[in-house]
This record gives C-alpha cells, sequence and structure tokens, in this order.
C-alpha cells in the first residue's frame, strides 16, 4: 500500500499534467505513481487498489506506458516506458501529422490572400522544422544519458525499458 507522501507526489503529477497537458488528473496521478512506486511494475488490480481508480488506457492509448506478462499470469504489469519516442517526446510522427493537416487545409485555402493562409503555413512549416531536427536532439540525449549512467548519476536502464 502506498505512503501518504507517495499518493501526495501521485497527486501533484495528476495536477501538472491535467495543466500541462490537459490529461484527466486521473492519469497524471497514475504516471506519478507509476514513478516512485514498488515494485516498478503494478498489476492493473494493485494499481487501482492503490489509486482508488484506474486510467491505465488512457495512459497506453499515449504510448506511455508497457504492459508486460510474466509466463504462468493470468494479468498484464504496468510500467512506465522511458525509452519510447513517444513517451520522451521525439515521436515525429505527431508533428508530421500536424503537417499533413495544416497542408490539408492550404489545399482548401490555394486560391486565398497570404494573410488567410498564414496560421496553416506557420504550423507547416513548425512541424516540419520539428520532423527534421527531433531525430537529431534524440540522439543528443541518448548520448547525454549515457555520459550520465557512466558518470554514475544515472542507474543503468531498468527492466523493460
Amino acid at each position: 500500500m502506498p505512503t501518504d507522501a507517495e499518493i501526495t507526489f501521485a497527486d501533484h503529477a495528476g495536477r501538472l499534467y491535467a495543466r500541462r497537458y490537459g490529461m484527466a488528473p486521473m492519469v497524471g496521478r497514475l504516471l506519478g505513481y507509476l514513478a516512485i512506486c514498488d515494485p516498478r511494475e503494478q498489476s492493473i488490480a494493485e494499481l487501482a487498489e492503490a489509486l482508488l481508480a484506474n486510467a491505465v488506457n488512457s495512459l497506453d492509448t499515449l504510448g506511455l506506458i508497457r504492459r508486460s506478462r510474466a509466463a504462468g499470469e493470468r494479468m498484464d504489469r504496468i510500467h512506465i516506458d522511458m525509452n519510447s519516442p513517444r513517451s520522451t517526446g521525439f515521436d515525429v510522427t505527431e508533428y508530421q501529422e500536424q503537417a499533413d493537416l495544416a497542408r490539408e487545409g492550404l489545399a482548401l485555402l490555394a486560391d486565398a490572400p497570404p494573410e488567410r493562409k498564414a496560421v496553416l503555413l506557420q504550423m507547416a512549416a513548425f512541424a516540419d522544422f520539428l520532423v527534421a531536427r527531433l531525430p537529431e536532439l534524440e540522439k543528443d540525449w541518448k548520448a547525454h544519458r549515457e555520459a550520465l549512467r557512466a558518470a554514475g548519476e544515472l542507474p543503468d536502464t531498468p527492466p523493460h525499458g
């Protein structure tokens, strides 16, 4: 069972993710709890009992967690996935989709004056910029993370991630 301090931390995470990303507070609470829980992997029943709710499907949809199942078990265990491009913010498909949407809008406004297209032009340009730069930034982050591990400032990669 989590301590009061662990639940308070999870509540703080819930408020942060609700405010910054528009997530339901319970989704942020679950992310916060998964960051500090012991053991690192929890069953859905354990998470629901600890947090008195279940937001696993929302986090799964966002690509922020992984599910695993040990041989012979009938339940999934959940843990934060700190290595997937979606969980670290390096998933370029999000920005590719935004650029595609902007270009769809620009096709609708093909004969419109430039002022009317300005928002969509900037949206497409910004998304293209991120698509071009994120792979290099991800590579830099991975090198930095490995340097932190080599210096003992970060532990080795946790299981499953």
